[in-house]
């Protein structure tokens, strides 16, 4: 079996949600910079174009994953424009600490459609393209998948969830040529804390005590991030599937 290089991104279409900032940004514009022709997926036209800036193989899709309609236009959109599909790349995603005491319907509602549902529904519309060009599906995990998160556990659980659905995808989808991963990094510089309506003080707070807890020393970058995503999608990876790949400075050992 000849070995193919990482090259073979070159020309690939790939599909990547929550693209309009931190992790997503440096993914889309990490396949950019591989050869790829990149969907970038995003609530705001502004970040997207931020995103996008300098990046000619970036197109943009605004939508909310939320809305149970919004999969399939981001599918046909990449389709419509490029003929194909061959990577997934399932980032978007809330964050939001909710203790129990605090927990509503709506809270744990807004956590899993966005972080279980509207991935779900991408892989079922990416599917048939996916099929064809014998593609792949990378879901962004996080640590907190499969460690605890006190005062975020329903945060972690839809984590969680996504982490099986990654496992048991890889399996049903296997005879299709169709490989399924996942990333799990830890605490990342983003803006998903602000997003989670934290004070600066509170999210100051936490990345010191994130600083504190990880073996070396720092929370993550969000290209050192986005490198693995690449090398996970890569076709030249073609023997893995099924896995959960940590990305976290040591963190889930602690």
């Amino acid at each position: 079996m000849s070995v193919k290089s990482p090259g073979d991104l070159a020309e690939r279409v790939v599909v990547v949600t929550g693209a309009g900032s931190g992790i997503g940004r440096a993914a889309a514009r990490a396949f950019a910079d591989a050869g790829a022709r990149v969907l970038g997926v995003g609530r705001r036209i502004d970040a997207l174009e931020e995103t996008a800036a300098g990046y000619p193989a970036i197109a943009l899709h605004s939508a909310d994953l939320s809305d149970p309609e919004a999969p399939e236009h981001v599918v046909d959109a990449a389709i419509d424009r490029w003929g194909q599909l061959d990577v997934l790349v399932n980032n978007a995603g809330v964050a939001k600490l909710m203790p129990l005491a605090g927990t509503t319907t709506s809270g744990i509602t807004a956590l899993f459609d966005l972080n279980v549902v509207a991935p779900s529904l991408l892989a079922r519309a990416a599917l048939p393209h996916l099929c064809r060009s014998r593609g792949t599906i990378v879901n962004v995990s996080s640590t907190f998948g499969h460690r605890p998160l006190p005062g975020g556990a329903h945060y972690a659980a839809s984590k969680a969830a996504l982490e099986q659905l990654t496992r048991s995808w890889a399996v049903e989808l296997a005879a299709d040529g169709i490989r399924v991963n996942a990333l799990a990094p830890g605490p990342t510089e983003s803006q998903a804390l602000a997003a989670a309506g934290l004070p600066e003080t509170v999210i100051e707070q936490i990345k010191r005590e994130d600083v504190a807890r990880i073996p070396l020393g720092r929370r993550g970058d969000p290209d050192e991030v986005a490198t693995w995503l690449l090398r996970l999608a890569d076709p030249a990876t073609t023997w893995l599937t099924g896995q959960i790949l940590t990305i976290d400075g040591g963190l889930e050992l602690t």
